[in-house]
């Protein structure tokens, strides 16, 4: 029998990343609100060696990381991975959804892919995010991208001013339709990474946010998107009562 105060959670994962097996375990006290993250390299902290943004975000609101975020994944990979049949989703307070650049950064070079891209993306989110409230009513944050490809002087360096506009293009496709996947649902939430990584007026330079490779954040870069993420629901509530007492 386990202890109730560890969650175990055992995923299959399938798709074209290969099955495998993955087990994670936490031990927590009871009531430790549990939040689950759904996504790509960047969730996942590739190119980093750093703790990815979603640990940064659980660790600042004494949560349970349950982080399922896999290098290379697409949206359909990320929808025929949620765990609706196991104890994470049941237990999460919260799910955070960062996918879609993998879905055009193959086909970067090529603009007529991105309206095709964008519009699966949103297809395979809106899919995603419908499934996880069949699941368990949750609130879900999906995060938009600052770019799904490289940025900063590594990504002028790398396509040159025509390949930075094309960049832009795409990545404000990608994030439309994220935000449009996450208006059909009340319990979704869309946030931008753009004023993090480009400033308010969109001209800063990323560079010192981002990794070697121009394309993952490094540890400032993580912070950066950590710190975009609103409090959980309870901790939001806990704030606010605190502020009232004050006052």
């Amino acid at each position: 029998m386990l202890l109730p105060t560890v969650l175990v959670l055992v995923l299959f994962v399938g798709a074209c990343t290969g099955v495998s097996e993955a087990t994670v375990i936490h031990p927590a006290a009871p009531g430790t609100p549990t939040v689950v993250t759904l996504g790509d390299s960047v969730a996942a902290g590739a190119e980093c060696d750093c703790d990815p943004f979603p640990a940064l975000y659980t660790k600042d609101q004494h949560a349970i990381d349950v982080n399922l975020a896999e290098s290379g994944a697409t949206a359909a990979d990320v929808r025929a991975q949620l765990p609706t049949d196991n104890g994470a989703l049941s237990q999460a307070a919260e799910v955070l959804i960062m996918i879609g650049a993998n879905d055009v950064a193959d086909t970067i070079d090529d603009p007529t892919t991105y309206a095709a891209a964008a519009s699966g993306v949103q297809t395979d989110v809106t899919a995603t995010i419908a499934d996880i409230e069949k699941a368990h009513s949750v609130p879900v944050i999906v995060l938009g991208y600052w770019n799904v490809v490289q940025d900063g002087r590594v990504g002028q360096k790398s396509y040159g001013p025509d390949g930075v506009r094309a960049a832009t293009e795409a990545t404000n496709m990608i994030n439309n339709a994220l935000a449009a996947a996450a208006s059909t649902n009340a319990e979704a939430e869309y946030i931008s990474t753009e004023p993090a990584f480009h400033g308010d007026d969109g001209n800063q330079d990323p560079t010192d946010l981002l990794a070697s490779d121009g394309d993952h954040p490094n540890a400032a870069g993580q912070a950066a998107i950590a710190a975009l993420l609103p409090a959980l629901p309870g901790n939001r509530a806990s704030s606010s009562a605190a502020a009232a007492a004050k006052r």
